[in-house]
């Protein structure tokens, strides 16, 4: 519910959401069973949401193009989702930043290089050459902010979301007692023997 009175519009600057480190967290916390359908479906109701307010301010949002630029951020919560995944919740608090970082990072290549791409608003400084994806991740569009700024935004948010997800997750953790250490290590000692055993 935070997460989603995050999204709502003019709250936050441009590209400032707690979005990609909810979906990097949610890679890193919830169970391996819910980590990929649980935020997609929270992103997606959220979008709709979103989607319907702009449509009633008179914006194009339901058309082939922007459409299929929604999708690829999709696929980018994916990623950050499965980058998520390689961390386990015990990994240092700076291990975990990086990886809420350099999950920030790689939505904004995958986001701006399809809305490049699609170019759903059909800006004419969006040619299909190197030139153009360059200027796409750097300047923008002309009368807009700078995707440079986005950059900045989505860089800055990735980081502080994460380090607050990241925080609060490790302040509420129980603490392991040096008896569940062992316990888990006989644990694993007796599988080893097992497997020996069998073999």
């Amino acid at each position: 519910m935070l997460f989603a009175g995050s999204r709502i519009p003019g709250l936050l600057p441009s590209n400032f959401s707690a979005a990609y480190a909810f979906a990097f967290c949610a890679g890193v916390y919830f169970p391996r069973n819910k980590s990929l359908w649980l935020p997609i479906l929270v992103l997606l109701a959220t979008d709709l949401g979103l989607n319907l307010f702009y449509s009633v301010q008179g914006s194009e949002v339901w058309d082939a193009a922007n459409l299929k630029n929604l999708f690829f951020n999709y696929l980018a919560y994916a990623a950050l989702i499965g980058i998520g995944r390689w961390f386990k919740p015990q990994s240092s608090f700076a291990s975990l930043l990086s990886g809420g970082i350099i999950g920030a990072i790689l939505f904004y290549l995958i986001t701006n290089t399809a809305s490049w791409f699609f170019n759903p608003f059909q800006n004419p400084e969006y040619t299909k050459t190197l030139s153009g994806w360059l200027l796409a991740l750097t300047k923008g569009v002309g009368g807009y902010p700078s995707t440079w700024e986005f950059f900045r935004n989505t860089l800055l948010s990735g980081g502080l979301f994460t380090a607050l997800f990241v925080a609060a997750a490790k302040l509420t953790a129980p603490a392991e007692s040096p008896a569940d250490k062992k316990a888990g290590a006989r644990d694993e000692d007796s599988e080893e023997a097992t497997e020996e055993a069998g073999a």
